[in-house]
């Protein structure tokens, strides 16, 4: 059965303020990571890519000066380019994305322009011209400064580079920097994850996004767990892990402010923050996710299948779907639990125009008395006791407005 095509005239008008473009390229796969992403590209299939993506672009700001009744208009406050590794397109074809971007759509109001990076991919030329184009935002993937533990994961940069990649960014101009570490790594010790947690905050960040390891299907680490030849560690280490984390950084003066992520004052990311408060965003590359007022799809994960639609004239989109209003309320809620300020009353109402309490007495009055939620006048959030199991939690308030 074929997709139905999605018609941004169908959409609810709306002022979008978030961007997110997915750049697949990668030079080698890492095997615990399940985000789309393609190796051994050509520079000629990766100047193809960024022309695809202007003109997808183009769908959404014809449509928009054409469309009556007015549909989204993008006007992004922050940007993301993620992946794969955008610092992997050519420098001219990376400029030329930028460029492109900000002749389609108004980028007066944004405050946020965020590019992935990999240790290894980072020059000072590069750096600049980011700058020049008016990138004020660098999350580099460290992972852990353990040789051996990058290895397990099969990260192509030594621990030195993280440092070296840094003072390079730092030197260009860039000074909101985030760092992205992962812990239960199969062998690693809570003594192991601790050494490089503290050269992480020796390197002076004002954000670091700490996750614990996941095995997604179907990915190799996945494959060599199941094989035997990889062991998870315990559940109550990594519990502990998480722990000596939180109380860590917060020493640091890196409170946290989401589950895995931590910042000084006001060096929060603000384009995570659109998504966990349940906004609005549009998504531009393959595999890219996009919502606008309860409506939501994503594109194609294959590259050859992206580019095909485009070049027929359509967009890329796929498991396009509106939600009813109690099911964008059950995952605005669980989004918003990831959020140390949890559930806001007031801003849960401003959004959804129910009252949380009300909606999810149920669900409250069975997890609250576990000690898995700390429930005030003013909001609703997950307890220490809850951080471990947030997403048992999260799939309780889901559940509870599925329909």
């Amino acid at each position: 059965m074929a997709e139905p095509e999605l018609n941004p005239s169908s959409l609810p008008s709306a002022v979008v303020t978030g961007l997110y473009v997915h750049i697949p390229f990668c030079f080698y796969k890492c095997h615990y990571c399940d985000f789309y992403s393609i190796t051994r590209q050509t520079p000629q299939r990766m100047g193809r890519f960024v022309d695809l993506v202007l003109r997808e672009a183009d769908v959404w700001t014809h449509s928009a000066r054409k469309a009556q009744p007015p549909q989204p208009t993008l006007r992004p406050r922050t940007v993301f380019f993620g992946g794969g590794t955008p610092t992997l397109l050519p420098e001219g074809e990376m400029q030329q994305l930028i460029v492109g971007l900000r002749k389609r759509f108004d980028f007066s109001g944004c405050g946020e322009w965020t590019v992935e990076a990999n240790p290894a991919t980072v020059s000072a030329e590069y750096c600049r011209m980011l700058v020049e184009a008016g990138v004020d935002r660098i999350s580099m993937g460290a992972q852990s400064f353990d040789p051996a533990e990058l290895s397990i994961l099969e990260r192509h940069h030594q621990p030195d580079d993280v440092p070296r990649s840094l003072e390079i960014v730092r030197s260009a101009g860039i000074r909101r920097v985030n760092l992205d570490l992962i812990y239960a790594i199969p062998g690693q010790t809570l003594g192991g994850w601790m050494q490089s947690l503290e050269r992480a905050i020796g390197l002076g960040t004002d954000h670091l996004s700490c996750y614990g390891l996941t095995y997604e299907p179907n990915t190799p680490l996945a494959v060599r767990r199941r094989l035997g030849l990889v062991e998870a560690i315990e559940p109550e280490l990594e519990i502990e892990m998480l722990r000596a984390t939180r109380r860590r950084l917060g020493e640091a003066g890196l409170q946290s402010y989401e589950i895995s992520n931590y910042s000084r004052p006001g060096q929060e990311c603000r384009h995570n923050l659109l998504y966990w408060q349940g906004g609005d965003y549009l998504g531009l590359g393959p595999a890219a996710a996009s919502h606008v007022q309860g409506w939501r799809w994503r594109n194609r994960p294959h590259l050859g299948e992206w580019e095909k639609s485009l070049d027929m004239g359509q967009l890329p989109a796929i498991e396009i779907e509106t939600l009813t209003p109690r099911q964008r309320a059950g995952e605005l809620a669980m989004l918003m639990l990831r959020l140390s300020s949890g559930i806001v009353h007031a801003e849960f109402a401003a959004r959804i125009g129910h009252s949380a309490p009300a909606l999810f007495a149920e669900v409250i009055d069975r997890l609250a008395p576990l000690g898995l939620l700390d429930v005030t006048e003013t909001s609703i959030r997950l307890s220490e006791r809850g951080l471990p199991v947030a997403d048992s939690v999260a799939a309780e308030f889901l559940a509870a407005n599925s329909v």
